[in-house]
């Protein structure tokens, strides 16, 4: 172990120096400065979570139920559908506690209408209650998967809407079977963030069912495929209605672009289609010439304007009472994607720079004095290898820094707490070295032969702790949540870079030295 090779020593050396270079950024007066300086230098910090530098905490659920009902009434209308394709008599097709049922008129026709279920959707269980009824339903497994990808499609959703509002490190986290945590450090107008998430933003391209009569849709007798929807003002005060056919021509899932823009001196917003969906809705508009088309977004109608001729490209607009802030918001809400369900927001909290700066000073106070407490122990108890033990320790602070700046991970105040414990933690190495070697010098052996004998003897020790507590980190993360995987990453990091210190850096030292005075007697 006294043995150094000569790129071990190139290596130690050169990470140590990173960890310095790397870490420094965080220590400039002004953080932003970092971000300023020329490409070739280091920029990177650590992100500053919601608990240090204030922000808004939101807990919202999703709303998985009315997601799983909207699919049934997608499926409602296939099953509509392939009944009369099939030329079967039905009465009361509904969607009732997420499950689509329907009666046959004819019992003779059962079996046939068994078959037609089934073949509307695999992941549906289709049950026949009684001779004339049946019930179209998802099974436990089936329902639990559909759940899943509502929940996680909703958390990219939420990401692109939290990033598109230009919050920087934005914390967006599952939390159970439907609920999902949205941090947005330094965001400080919440009820600006709950506008922008509560709408689902589900926009989609209908005809108008212009054989309808709308006086009859609003006494209640609304035409089988159809539904009546309203126009509203940015006041939210109904200015029209309209019977429009459930059928979505074109779904808005095939937008690839919106931008806010001006026309006529007003705010529209322009849209633009992948080719798939360029194709259908060219040859919707081409084969509706003089009909009326629908733009319903969140089942309200933004516009519906008398289609003029065939609309080809992909690209069109859309109009409507926008004021310009409106017409950013819809942008924004296209360009990210429409959300599988609604959501409802369970808690909300707003937390002031004030605290955070009082945490930071706090946390700083507690990794000094835990600091300089460990480096007074370790020169009283250890003399010059305490010394060296104790540059060490300043070495492995600012790789831990270094680390996780280069990881951008967020710290918290757990965070702090894991870099305070790691400095405690970090000369337990160089404590197991030094008792080691401090036997084998009252044993009679050399000052080579007992440096080297407690390096070789005391590694296997190390390790054996190290280990142990970086499963323990480990499993912090895999199970924990939000600051308690902040405490493990930073503990996880903490364990790498303090086993490299003593094992690397302090033997470099200790070598250094041995080589250099060929001392008689070890100081220790």
């Amino acid at each position: 172990m006294v043995n150094y090779p000569r790129w071990a020593i190139v290596v130690t050396i050169l990470i140590s120096l990173l960890g310095v270079v790397y870490a420094a950024p965080n220590f400039l007066l002004d953080r932003t400065a970092a971000t300023d300086r020329s490409s070739w230098l280091p920029s990177k910090v650590m992100a500053l979570g919601l608990d240090l530098q204030g922000g808004v905490h939101l807990l919202v659920d999703v709303e998985v139920s009315a997601a799983i009902v909207e699919l049934q009434e997608t499926n409602e209308s296939s099953v509509r559908r392939a009944l009369r394709v099939a030329g079967i008599g039905y009465l009361g097709l509904s969607v009732q506690n997420e499950a689509v049922v329907f009666r046959v008129r004819d019992a003779a026709q059962a079996a046939a209408a068994l078959d037609v279920a089934r073949g509307i959707d695999p992941d549906l269980t289709v049950e026949q209650t009684d001779d004339t009824s049946f019930r179209l339903f998802l099974s436990d497994e089936a329902r639990g998967q559909r759940v899943r990808s509502i929940v996680n499609q909703a958390i990219e959703i939420i990401r692109r809407r939290v990033d598109g509002l230009g919050v920087a490190e934005a914390s967006i986290q599952r939390q159970g079977d439907s609920r999902v945590v949205v941090q947005a450090p330094g965001y400080d107008d919440p009820q600006a963030l709950k506008e922008v998430l509560r709408h689902t933003a589900k926009m989609n391209f209908k005809l108008i069912d212009e054989g309808a009569s709308l006086q009859d849709a609003l006494a209640g007798r609304v035409p089988a495929g159809s539904e009546l929807l309203s126009e509203e003002n940015s006041l939210d005060q109904v200015v029209a209605q309209y019977v429009v056919r459930r059928a979505i021509e074109v779904s808005g899932d095939r937008l690839v672009d919106a931008q806010p823009a001006f026309q006529d001196g007003r705010p529209i917003v322009t849209f633009r289609f992948d080719p798939a969906g360029g194709r259908k809705f060219g040859q919707v508009t081409s084969e509706n010439v003089g009909k009326r088309l629908a733009i319903v977004l969140d089942n309200k109608v933004i516009s519906a304007p008398v289609i003029q001729s065939a609309i080809v490209g992909g690209s069109g607009i859309i109009t409507g009472n926008f004021t310009v802030a409106e017409a950013d918001q819809l942008a924004l809400l296209l360009r990210a994607g429409a959300l599988p369900a609604p959501l409802a927001f369970l808690e909300e909290r707003t937390v002031g720079p004030g605290l955070g700066a009082d945490s930071i000073e706090a946390g700083k106070l507690a990794s000094i004095v835990g600091l300089v407490i460990v480096i007074v122990f370790m020169i009283v108890a250890y003399g010059l290898f305490g010394i060296m033990a104790s540059v060490a320790l300043l070495f492995n602070l600012s790789l831990i820094i270094a680390t996780l700046s280069l990881l951008q991970a967020t710290l918290t105040l757990p965070g702090i707490a894991g870099i305070a414990l790691t400095i405690g933690m970090a000369v337990d190495a160089n404590v197991l070295i030094f008792e080691r070697i401090r036997e084998e010098v009252r044993n009679g052996r050399t000052p080579i032969s007992a440096i080297d004998a407690g390096y070789r003897r005391a590694l296997t020790t190390i390790i054996d702790s190290n280990l142990t507590t970086l499963i323990a980190a480990l499993l912090l993360f895999q199970f924990g949540s939000g600051p308690i995987k902040g405490f493990a990453v930073t503990l996880t990091v903490g364990i790498a870079t303090s086993m490299f210190a003593a094992v690397m850096l302090t033997r470099l030292m200790v070598v250094f030295w041995l080589r250099r005075t060929k001392p008689q007697t070890l100081p220790i």
